[in-house]
């Protein structure tokens, strides 16, 4: 009986050392989708008021959760039953990163639009702050969810020779850390100027900490320009990695470019196609109907 039980801790062990390394790897090759998913949504996170940043977080960590527990199981059927669907859904994923990286780009070259007179509903004007919060929400989870199962697919792709049980928790596992280790540093990025000014107010004017603390607070307004622009560069890059990594004919496409270059490129392309094509659907959804006499 004994004996019986130790072996059991044994195969417990033997399991928890293959997830660990399983892991260890799986997380290695996610690092660099990790770190454009802490560019897009570090820069989603910013932009609200100070007393309002953590509830909004911790809003779209929650939405981000629930994406995984939706995309993990999802990813795992699909690969035992119908591995080719997973392709499918990278492909139309990287299609709306392509898209949301463009409609950026476009809208820093085309800021007129901005300047015009906006009409708004009276439902709007009485919580306009509200309305925007919901909206940022929305569009950060949702991105989160492309994003969540380009690592998800990542991770499975590790332990594909695995037994199902490794590959379970090993996936599981990677989605928590991605989670946790991606919105904790958002946490700390979005409240740097916070813990400026408590350094400020608790130190010496010309203390070190209180030197610390100014360059928290002169430092944030920096970092979140940079992190527009990162965000935006990682949208497409993502999309392009998607496009060229699952279709042939651009896996193989000028193979002289650097692979980053060929990505961005092949994600800028195909953004600006799926907005120019919206926006013609658009303009001819709005254009008057001339009646046939």
């Amino acid at each position: 009986m004994a004996s019986g039980f130790f072996a059991v801790l044994d195969d417990i062990a033997a399991l928890m050392d293959d997830v660990a390394l399983t892991t260890k790897v799986a997380t290695r090759k996610t690092a660099g989708i990790l770190g454009d998913d802490l560019a897009v949504n570090a820069e989603k996170a910013t932009g609200f008021l100070a007393q309002r940043e953590l509830p909004i977080l911790w809003a779209i960590t929650k939405g981000s959760l629930i994406n995984k527990l939706i995309i993990v199981p999802i990813a795992l059927l699909l690969n035992a039953f119908f591995p080719a669907a997973i392709t499918v859904i990278l492909l139309l994923g990287g299609c709306y990163l392509a898209y949301e990286g463009a409609e950026k780009i476009i809208e820093f070259f085309h800021k007129t639009d901005k300047n015009k007179p906006q009409v708004i509903s009276e439902s709007r004007v009485e919580n306009p702050d509200v309305d925007a919060e919901k909206a940022k929400i929305k569009s950060a989870i949702t991105t989160d969810f492309i994003l969540s199962v380009e690592i998800v697919i990542i991770a499975l792709g590790t332990v594909v020779g695995e037994t199902t049980v490794i590959q379970i928790i090993t996936v599981s596992a990677v989605a928590f850390l991605a989670t946790v280790g991606v919105y904790g540093l958002v946490a700390l990025i979005v409240r740097m100027d916070d813990a400026g000014h408590q350094l400020i107010r608790r130190s010496s004017p010309n203390g070190l900490l209180a030197k610390l603390g100014q360059g928290l607070v002169s430092a944030l307004p920096v970092v979140i320009r940079i992190l527009n622009v990162v965000g935006t560069l990682a949208l497409l890059l993502v999309a392009g990695g998607i496009f060229v990594h699952n279709i042939h004919y651009l896996h193989t496409l000028l193979p002289a470019l650097p692979g980053w270059v060929k990505e961005f490129g092949i994600g800028l392309v195909v953004g600006l196609i799926i907005a120019g094509i919206l926006a013609l659907y658009k303009a001819l959804r709005g254009a008057p109907k001339t009646s046939v006499s």
